[in-house]
């Protein structure tokens, strides 16, 4: 079985949609979607097969105050507009295809990090709700997001203890995986103000979180040199936006938003027959 891998980073996904809507134009399925954070929530546009979908949201509502912004805090503990984002969003302006996402045949998890154990669970995307509960756990940035709750438990970001979830594709029996990753080649990730801050905030209540939010950096360099040693061993393609065309987490252009998804989509097509052989799609 072969796996589809994203890893997460607020807009920067908007490349990995790029990609995942030339893979729906190109009639592309992969059976197992796994990721955290924006790129799972990206990817289940690609499952329900809503091209363009994450692309609107973006471009029609990135300087939507309803969406992101500080006031946002005042109503829900939170940069982004929870319910705006999570439920007036898929269940009214952009409706989310709910049947079709319910009729894929794979698999589809996304990684959440529990807020008490400080480890990373793996939620069943068919379980979604019409909140999108599992999707705003994944997201949840610590301090820029409250913890979501689901069955009594705590959620922060799934990017924090597995920022790219290769390992549990390949635990749950995977042998080819198409990874696609939002930094660049040769990008190493060191460790913020903002997680030594964050861990200072939360560590009299969630003490184990401290460690992951510290020692994220590490993870992340660390799961980047295994994902790219598949690729040599000839066990997985990485695709990747350029130093040139990648975007902030928090990117505020649009035309260079435009540009990532473009550049996604762009790079996919150009070695659409690559992945076509590598993964034996006829």
């Amino acid at each position: 079985m072969s796996s589809l891998i994203l890893e997460g980073g607020t807009f920067r996904p908007i490349f990995s949609a790029g990609i995942m809507d030339a893979l729906l134009d190109n009639d592309i399925m992969f059976p197992y979607c796994i990721g955290v954070s924006a790129g799972i929530t990206n990817g289940f546009s690609y499952i329900s097969k809503q091209k363009k979908r994450n692309y609107d949201i973006l471009i029609n509502h990135r300087h939507d105050k309803r969406y992101i912004g500080f006031r946002n805090f005042f109503k829900c503990k939170s940069l982004f507009g929870l319910d705006f984002a999570f439920d007036e969003l898929p269940n009214k302006i952009y409706p989310f295809d709910m049947d079709t996402f319910k009729s894929y045949e794979g698999k589809i998890l996304v990684g959440v990090t529990n807020a008490k154990t400080g480890v990373t669970e793996y939620l069943n995307g068919k379980d979604l709700d019409e909140k999108c509960n599992m999707l705003r756990a994944s997201c949840a940035i610590p301090l820029f997001f409250p913890p979501a709750i689901i069955n009594d438990n705590e959620y922060f970001d799934g990017g924090i203890c597995d920022p790219i979830p290769v390992l549990k594709a390949m635990e749950d029996g995977n042998e080819k995986h198409l990874i696609i990753l939002t930094r660049p080649k040769g990008y190493i990730k060191e460790l913020g103000k903002g997680n030594i801050f964050a861990a200072k905030v939360l560590k009299k209540k969630y003490p184990n979180l401290v460690k992951p939010l510290l020692t994220r950096h590490e993870l992340y360099n660390d799961r980047v040199k295994y994902c790219e040693q598949l690729e040599r061993d000839g066990k997985a393609i990485i695709l990747r936006p350029t130093a040139e065309d990648g975007i902030d987490s928090f990117e505020k252009d649009l035309n260079k938003i435009k540009h990532a998804y473009n550049h996604g989509y762009n790079i996919a097509l150009e070695r659409i027959d690559e992945i076509k052989k590598f993964f034996s799609i006829s």
